[in-house]
């Protein structure tokens, strides 16, 4: 069984800064491309960040300066470094990764930008 389990979410000032991790344990990690997702409260689910086996990026227009996405093959942990963070960064974010032919998903942890 695939879980990929995040960690770093909270309550944070408008402007603050927040550092995500996901740990999936249970498959071959560098081999596989690994997702950030959110999903605000009445919204659909969105990527915000992936980053593939080769080191390739992508970000959502709206994350995209303020947000770094990275991994660390050897601890097979995905990260998500965000600054400049408001209060539209509201959400819960979920780790996803594509394994035999199935998308796996983490529980979420929630990020709440507020005064």
């Amino acid at each position: 069984q695939v879980q990929p389990v995040e960690s770093g979410g909270g309550l944070v000032q408008p402007g603050g800064s927040l550092r995500l991790s996901c740990v999936v344990s249970e498959i071959t990690f560098e081999i596989y491309d690994v997702h950030w997702y959110r999903q605000a409260p009445g919204k659909q689910r969105e990527l915000v960040a992936g980053i593939d086996a080769r080191g390739i990026i992508n970000y959502v227009d709206s994350v995209k300066g303020r947000f770094t996405i990275s991994r660390d093959n050897a601890k097979k942990t995905l990260y998500l470094q965000m600054d400049g963070l408001t209060p539209e960064d509201t959400a819960v974010y979920y780790c996803n990764t594509f394994y035999g032919g199935l998308d796996y998903w983490g529980k979420g942890i929630l990020v709440t930008v507020s005064p």
